[in-house]
């Protein structure tokens, strides 16, 4: 089977000849231009042989055509830093308004994709990140800031939702023209930690929903619910073909989350203490224990969030090859 047939095989539950396997990393640097950040993407999958690729900019590309400037320093996980707020008062959110996708930072992006299609095999299917509104607005305005502004001027802020949605619609209907098969849709907020169900169901979801919508012509669409204490409890009212979290570092466990979500679940693989510090054999282990936790069934093998990029080499391809020995 060639990776688009066996991912979509997983998808209608059929029989595959491998479990898919995908891991994705933050390109730092090369990011900033949309050549580079092209040829890493490119060069990252050609050296792994993954099932898929997941496009994986800067969070800052839906952001900077409104000013936002963010710094690398180093990170592990090779983000970027926002060492201030854009949005300073309450007052600033109205100088927000809606620009041309192909523009800015979003319109590198775009070019990249299209670089991305060209480069990659024509079996491999590739994915663009999307962050939801509620995330893009805390990278604008900061977390504490966030949950002011939507508990004391709560009306404003769901026009500002509303803004941001129609701005990643935009972006998502562009971004289609370079043959994407899905977006890898992240949910950053979604966790008891930040907001409660009631607040999350009024100011974030209905703004999720349509995005989601929006991809509904397209196939390989990934949920991503980030953090701890994520509200799984919402995860099917959401229209996705794969759900992915953290699930070695909260709750609930791939076995647990099947009976929940009724899709693929994608992860198995500690990013950090196995991918990062451990050795090949402990991750030949780890897979071989998280396969087997759900038969190997509606299954893809991935780590619960961005690989670090001090992850060593022998362990990304010792998760590659992990699936060919089970």
């Amino acid at each position: 089977m060639n990776k688009k047939d066996r991912l979509m095989a997983v998808i209608n539950g059929e029989k595959v000849d491998r479990v898919p396997v995908a891991a994705w990393s933050h390109q730092p640097i090369d990011d900033q231009d949309p050549e580079r950040f092209a040829r890493a993407t490119i060069f990252y999958q050609k050296t792994y042989d993954f099932d898929f690729v997941k496009v994986t900019p800067a969070s800052s590309y839906c952001l900077s055509h409104w000013g936002v400037e963010t710094v690398y320093r180093g990170n592990p996980h090779g983000t970027r830093d926002y060492d201030y707020p854009l949005i300073k008062n309450v007052s600033e959110w109205e100088n927000l308004s809606i620009v041309n996708p192909l523009d800015g930072q979003m319109g590198d992006i775009l070019k990249s994709l299209q670089m991305i299609s060209d480069g990659l095999e024509r079996d491999v299917p590739f994915i663009q990140t999307i962050f939801s509104p509620m995330t893009q607005a805390r990278n604008l305005v900061g977390a504490d800031e966030l949950l002011l502004h939507m508990r004391c001027h709560p009306e404003l802020m769901k026009e500002i939702f509303q803004l941001i949605t129609d701005q990643t619609i935009m972006f998502i209907d562009e971004a289609k023209e370079s043959g994407i098969s899905g977006i890898f849709y992240a949910l950053q907020w979604a966790s008891y930690l930040n907001l409660s169900e009631i607040e999350y169901r009024e100011f974030a979801m209905p703004y999720d929903l349509q995005i989601m919508n929006s991809v509904s012509d397209l196939w390989l669409n990934v949920l991503h619910l980030h953090g701890d204490n994520v509200m799984f409890s919402l995860v099917n009212e959401y229209p996705a073909a794969v759900l992915n979290w953290h699930d070695r570092d909260t709750g609930p466990s791939l076995k647990e989350g099947q009976k929940i979500w009724p899709n693929v679940v994608c992860g198995g693989i500690r990013q950090e203490e196995t991918l990062v510090r451990g050795t090949p054999e402990m991750i030949f282990e780890e897979a071989r224990e998280s396969i087997g936790s759900v038969d190997g069934k509606k299954f893809i093998l991935g780590t619960g969030c961005v690989a670090p990029i001090v992850t060593p080499y022998g362990n990304l391809m010792a998760m590659r090859e992990s699936v060919d020995r089970v």
